[in-house]
């Protein structure tokens, strides 16, 4: 009876181990909400990571930046990529280009990603979430997030590069500032 008792235990901490992040609590002022037609996405922000990233994140979608932006680059099973005013891949904010700030954090779905050149300084306003394993992009692009909460709505993201009726972001919100 004490073996199974202790088994029982050992397997509820292996299950809270492998709980996903969602199940962990949200920051109001770490967390973003991504509004698509198709539903709410909720990201969770990683500041652990990525500081400088997160506050532009966070700074750009305070000042409404993100909303109406379409999503101009998706590529089935890899990754959906917006942030660019100009819809075309090669615009961004008028703030500065930011440093790179890469991790250890491996990209698998629902990573938030910052895009860039093919210099790592040059991370504006464009990001990118994947929708698998991509873990070739380990340690050379920036991880600033994930997603925690409506995945299924960014794999109805249409696909193309770019998507002939590309879908946009309806509103994006820090989560602190909702009402």
């Amino acid at each position: 009876m004490q073996t199974i008792l202790l088994s029982s235990v050992g397997l509820l901490f292996a299950m809270a181990a492998m709980a996903p992040a969602a199940s962990q609590p949200l920051d109001p002022e770490n967390t973003l909400f991504l509004d698509l037609d198709s539903g709410r996405v909720v990201i969770r922000l990683r500041p652990d990571l990525a500081p400088k990233h997160v506050e532009r994140a966070k700074a750009l979608t305070r000042q409404g930046f993100y909303d109406g932006i379409v999503f101009h680059r998706v590529i089935d099973g890899f990754m959906a990529q917006t942030g660019d005013p100009t819809g075309t891949g090669s615009g961004g904010s008028d703030l500065p280009d930011l440093p790179a700030e890469f991790s250890e954090e491996a990209y698998k779905r629902g990573t938030i990603g910052a895009a860039r050149t093919n210099d790592p300084d040059t991370a504006n306003s464009q990001f990118f979430i994947t929708f698998g394993d991509a873990s070739f992009l380990n340690g050379q692009y920036t991880v600033w997030g994930e997603v925690v909460e409506g995945m299924d709505f960014v794999d109805q993201i249409k696909k193309g590069e770019p998507p002939a009726d590309p879908d946009k972001i309806i509103r994006m919100l820090v989560a602190a500032d909702a009402k």
